[in-house]
């Protein structure tokens, strides 16, 4: 599973960080930031519950394969600049 964030709907509450710390921190601003994209299966009860919790709708749960050729830098930049 893959997690993703829509930026558009993203409010920067922080519940995901909390709920699922060995992917996501928060920046300067508190938005999230996904250390690695892809959900093993050990975290997937958590990442539902980060998605679940979310007061913003903007965390999902994609079953898109992760692309092997991607960078953990472009994941942990993948949120928009401002």
């Amino acid at each position: 599973m893959k997690l993703e964030i829509d930026w558009t709907r993203c409010d920067g509450h922080g519940f995901c960080a909390s709920l699922l710390p060995e992917r996501i921190t928060l920046d300067e601003w508190g938005f999230p930031v996904i250390a690695r994209t892809h959900i093993d299966q050990s975290e997937l009860t958590a990442a539902r519950r980060a998605v679940g919790t979310c007061p913003a709708l903007a965390l999902r749960l994609s079953s898109q394969p992760v692309d092997s050729r991607s960078s953990t830098s472009r994941e942990v930049n993948s949120r928009p600049t401002r």
